[in-house]
């Protein structure tokens, strides 16, 4: 059990005091949620997503590794979640809500905090890390939008929404810079750093001001469902990514670093896609606060596993 608090301690605790610092403002100054999500899916994410690719060296055989297990995790996870769709019975703008608080999952502010603490900021892992954050930001700015709109708009407004999503852009720009060796002119690559640079705190911030800004109990209506998406993420999540590794029989650094990757809570992207397009805000905000807080003690558990 020492091993346990150790990483509770020291790798779960220090992302809890930045998402309650969050809280903490939220309940002082009333903050505009709607206003810092912007400045981090459209400045700061995007510039930390560019540096972390244009930067770091990260091999071809790496990159397919890594591809192959977020597709047929990602395949295994939507299975799992159609199966209680279709028991439950959902409709319309629930079932998007439901599968996004499953398959999103945050593996930015929470998921590179996590790594960086877990693994001692070691770069290889912090390279997986990034590839599957690189794909967690490219789905919820394309499909999420997408599956959230599907029921009520037609596909040409879709399309326009997806196309005005920075992260698509910047994400083949990273590798096109890099493999052709093109250099960041000085007076971009400062302020990209400083964008770079302000996104983890800047994120984990936002986080505890959404948090903050909900009901801080489970409507009975909705107990039984935030229920099911925790356990698919926090549960099912880690299991499946354990399936998938065992299977394509990977590294055990590189399987470490995924299933870890794979066990962090439902992301905000699924709360700021619900806000965005008003789509079952109340079930999403809270699907993200219930991950959120027993992510402390499921996280810390996933971890420990590994490490014994």
């Amino acid at each position: 059990m020492t091993i346990f608090w150790h990483i509770l301690w020291n790798n779960v605790l220090p992302l809890s005091v930045m998402i309650a610092i969050g809280i903490i403002l939220q309940r002082a100054f009333s903050l505009d949620i709607k206003t810092l999500s912007k400045l981090n899916f459209y400045l700061f994410s995007p510039a930390f997503i560019f540096i972390l690719l244009y930067t770091t060296e990260i091999s071809l055989l790496l990159i397919g590794q890594v591809m192959l297990f977020f597709v047929l995790f990602m395949v295994l996870q939507y299975g799992a979640v159609e199966v209680i769709i279709r028991i439950r019975g959902y409709r319309g703008g629930m079932r998007a809500a439901m599968r996004n608080s499953v398959l999103f999952y945050n593996s930015a502010n929470y998921g590179i905090p996590i790594n960086e603490l877990a693994f001692a900021g070691n770069p290889y892992t912090l390279s997986v890390q990034i590839l599957i954050m690189m794909m967690q930001s490219l789905i919820p700015n394309t499909y999420g939008v997408y599956s959230v709109n599907a029921h009520r708009s037609d596909w040409r407004t879709i399309r326009r929404i997806i196309l005005m999503m920075p992260i698509i852009y910047i994400i083949p720009l990273a590798f096109m810079m890099r493999g052709f060796q093109v250099p960041i002119p000085g007076f971009i690559d400062t302020p990209l750093g400083y964008l770079a640079d302000a996104f983890i705190g800047t994120a984990l911030i936002t986080l505890g001001v959404q948090l903050g800004s909900m009901k801080w109990r489970i409507s009975r209506a909705l107990l039984y469902d935030v229920g099911l998406s925790c356990a698919l993420r926090l549960i099912a999540g880690p299991a499946l990514a354990w399936v998938v590794v065992k299977l394509l029989n990977l590294p055990d650094i590189m399987a470490v670093a995924l299933i870890v990757s794979s066990a962090v809570p439902t992301s905000l992207s699924s709360v700021l896609l619900a806000v965005e397009f008003d789509n079952e805000q109340e079930f999403s905000s809270q699907s993200v606060f219930m991950s959120t807080l027993l992510s402390v003690f499921t996280v810390t558990f996933v971890i420990y596993l590994l490490r014994i």
